[in-house]
């Protein structure tokens, strides 16, 4: 049993419990603990990771259909079958300068949400994910000022002002909206959702829509398909990365098919 005491310490325990022959990792956490996980043992093979989720979010757990409830998550840890899922790899501009290169499992995003999900981590989250990210939404929509966007997605290119830019492996994100209905974790591809210039109404009645998956087609969004997609601003624009703000644009992201294996219900 290994215990994180600062953000980002999962990363090094995951690798070496890797190093020292670990095949289960079994992290109890939400989607930021999956995520520094990840960063440990990807494109390793021999390991294989299971999810006992107990974040505010636990968007990972939802897109793999894993139970929330304890006793049914350790059963799927103990006796579920493994299965193999893509990854994300992203290099961008880490908060610090500099260039970094990161791994994400379900969901990144470049824009509004990578304030909205900073604005969530840094309040509190009593009332749970939903609402927390909801509020959040709302109080950063207030403010939130776009800018034209770059978005290239396996050479074709848009060009727009944009609320944000979705990098989906999986579908669900923001403490439960299905962002991306049809995204699987391992179709070999991105689903990449471009959200335009939106108004509040738009946002008022778009945003319950989103739980249920409902939401596409929008007139003021496009969704493509592919496996590299570069992101480019005038200013630099926030990225979250499961859950996790690590920085900003330029942002370049590339699919890397079957490179983590994770126990799912059998």
């Amino acid at each position: 049993m290994l215990f994180s005491r600062a953000p980002g310490e999962l990363t090094e325990l995951a690798r070496q419990a890797a190093v020292d022959g670990a095949e289960l990792l079994v992290v109890v956490g939400g989607d930021g603990s999956v995520n520094e996980v990840v960063n440990g043992v990807a494109g390793r093979a021999g390991v294989e990771l299971a999810v006992i989720a107990r974040g505010t979010g636990w968007d990972f757990a939802r897109s793999l259909s894993l139970p929330h409830r304890v006793d049914d998550a350790i059963g799927v840890a103990l006796r579920g079958r493994a299965r193999a899922i893509d990854l994300g790899r992203v290099a961008y501009q880490p908060w610090a300068g500099g260039q970094a290169e990161t791994w994400f499992a379900n969901v990144a995003s470049v824009g509004m949400s990578g304030a909205i999900a900073q604005r969530a981590n840094d309040t509190s989250k009593a009332l749970g994910g939903k609402v927390s990210y909801v509020w959040a939404t709302f109080a950063v929509f207030a403010r939130w000022s776009n800018t034209e966007v770059t978005v290239t997605v396996d050479g074709e290119t848009r060009r727009a002002r944009m609320h944000d830019v979705v990098v989906a492996n999986g579908p669900y994100f923001g403490g439960g909206m299905k962002i991306t209905p049809d995204a699987e974790l391992a179709d070999g591809a991105f689903d990449v959702l471009l959200i335009g210039n939106l108004t509040k109404r738009d946002l008022l009645v778009t945003l319950p829509k989103t739980f249920r998956g409902k939401h596409l087609p929008h007139p003021k969004a496009e969704l493509l398909r592919g496996t590299t997609v570069t992101v480019e601003a005038a200013e630099p624009l926030p990225i979250q990365l499961d859950g996790e703000q690590p920085g900003t644009t330029p942002a370049r992201f590339e699919l890397v098919p079957q490179a983590l294996r994770v126990r799912v219900p059998s």
